[in-house]
């Protein structure tokens, strides 16, 4: 059945093909088959899993991108050091059991010397290891620290969505308020107006209206 999803991308489908391809990259794998295995999980195309990662997902995984492409060149010169060592052990082992003879005072001292390059090598590996084993928990503390700001960021879009539409419910009020306080003061001067134009008479005694002073 051919793969034809066409709804947008989920923040959750973002984070499987962004693991998946950083593990396929530390795994010295090809971009491909993490998207042909995320197409298979999501049941989108190879292709449409390559689009999103390279327009969208990449850019925001380069550090972790850079880390896993160490981890890769470590895990490989770490198999080759195992093989190269394997290799020699062999080789002396085959050595020792073809020369069946007892070891001179010079060939014990060369078996010496063999074996503490061995010993030395070990350590190496052993120290290779552990720097591995940092970088893998640098990058889940990266990846870790960047979901954690995704977060944050969205809590504090939301917070200022909130805020601007308060702002905007504020102007409103005040402008409310403002015209209510013009019309009020404007009813107020026509009262003094009003007041000030009335004219109060009273009759003297000798039957004439004279003005009142106010």
């Amino acid at each position: 059945m051919p793969k034809v999803r066409q709804d947008a991308w989920s923040h959750e489908d973002d984070l499987l093909l962004a693991e998946t391809v950083l593990r396929h990259i530390r795994e010295g794998s090809t971009q491909l088959k993490a998207f042909e295995e995320v197409g298979d999980k999501l049941n989108r195309t190879a292709a449409a899993c390559g689009f999103r990662w390279n327009a969208e997902v990449r850019k925001r995984y380069e550090k972790a991108i850079d880390l896993a492409k160490r981890q890769r060149k470590e895990k490989k010169r770490e198999m080759a050091q195992k093989q190269k060592v394997k290799k020699d052990a062999q080789t002396q082992f085959q050595h020792s059991v073809s020369s069946k003879r007892v070891p001179t005072d010079e060939t014990s001292s060369d078996s010496i010397s063999s074996l503490d390059q061995v010993i030395e090598f070990l350590t190496s590996i052993k120290k290779d290891y552990e720097s591995s084993y940092h970088s893998k928990m640098e990058m889940e503390e990266l990846e870790q620290e960047n979901h954690k700001l995704k977060e944050e960021k969205e809590m504090l879009e939301k917070k200022l969505s909130r805020l601007e539409k308060e702002y905007e419910t504020l102007q409103e009020d005040y402008q409310v308020f403002m015209e209510i306080m013009d019309r009020a003061r404007k009813m107020v001067v026509l009262d003094d107006q009003e007041q000030a134009s009335v004219k109060s008479f009273r009759m003297d005694k000798n039957g004439n209206l004279e003005k009142v002073a106010r």
